[in-house]
């Protein structure tokens, strides 16, 4: 496994230098069907030793030293600083600088939401589904990195697209009561009378403005309908996940070598 990952996405965005951040994709582990093959989270059923072997390579392929802030991720808003915890943390997002090691969230259809500031110094992720995005996780994220929002810059990695996530209204109202201005991140199904295909990116987008984030990048996939890159709980039901991970670089804590760019600004 050579460093970066095979096909693996790095974001096309103006951060700092010593900013690093990546997506990986399933391919590269040693995780069989229906968690083929780079599953990164026990919690799905699959073997913990076979997900062991996949963090492992992870971490080699990366050049990374230091274990990921791992997190038991519950659909929330809560945050935590990026350290090495005994038990992984109830959380939704984690917030690092230099000398800590990767924040990382686990993802298959939710939106990762990865930022960090102008300076270089901070950097935060949040692993942001329709629950996470109307619980406020993002504006917990940003709290907890002790920048205004005018200092930081936004990218949002693979998540379900607005053309595979059909919803319920109770979806819809919860998002529009919690992140004003989103009506237009919903339109009626075509298939369905009474339900609605939402944008998860469209909703980040317009949560990160309000903050007062202007800089966002990314967007543009859909994890369901790319079944050869990305695990998709909505495509699958039974499904591995693959991690969204971003750290401050320092010397002897890592390597990065960047895989394939992906990003399209979302907002100027």
């Amino acid at each position: 496994m050579t460093a970066g990952g095979p096909g693996w996405i790095t974001p096309r965005w103006p951060a700092p230098p010593g900013v690093r951040a990546v997506t990986v994709t399933r391919a590269g582990g040693e995780s069989r069907a229906p968690y083929a093959s780079l599953n990164l989270d026990a919690g799905t059923g699959d073997a913990p030793a076979t997900v062991a072997r996949n963090r492992a390579r992870l971490l080699s392929a990366l050049g990374i030293e230091r274990e990921p802030c791992w997190l038991d991720q519950m659909h929330g808003s809560n945050v935590v600083r990026a350290a090495h915890y005994e038990r992984a943390p109830r959380a939704d997002a984690s917030v690092g600088q230099a000398g800590s090691p990767p924040c990382a969230v686990l993802t298959a259809d939710c939106l990762p939401v990865v930022l960090c500031d102008m300076s270089g110094t901070r950097v935060g992720i949040a692993h942001a589904g329709w629950r996470g995005l109307a619980s406020g996780v993002i504006a917990s994220c940003i709290a907890c990195m002790d920048r205004p929002g005018r200092e930081l810059l936004a990218w949002l990695g693979p998540a379900i697209g607005p053309e595979s996530y059909e919803v319920g209204p109770e979806v819809r109202d919860a998002c529009l009561a919690a992140v004003p201005g989103t009506r237009p991140a919903f339109v009626p199904s075509p298939a369905r009378m009474g339900r609605w295909l939402a944008n998860l990116y469209a909703i980040a987008a317009r949560q990160l403005e309000s903050l007062g984030v202007g800089r966002i990048y990314g967007g543009g996939f859909c994890t369901c309908r790319d079944g050869s890159r990305f695990f998709s709980h909505r495509r699958d039901g039974i499904t591995g996940r693959f991690a969204t991970l971003a750290w401050i670089h320092e010397s002897g804590h890592g390597r990065h070598d960047p895989a394939e760019p992906h990003g399209t600004v979302r907002s100027a």
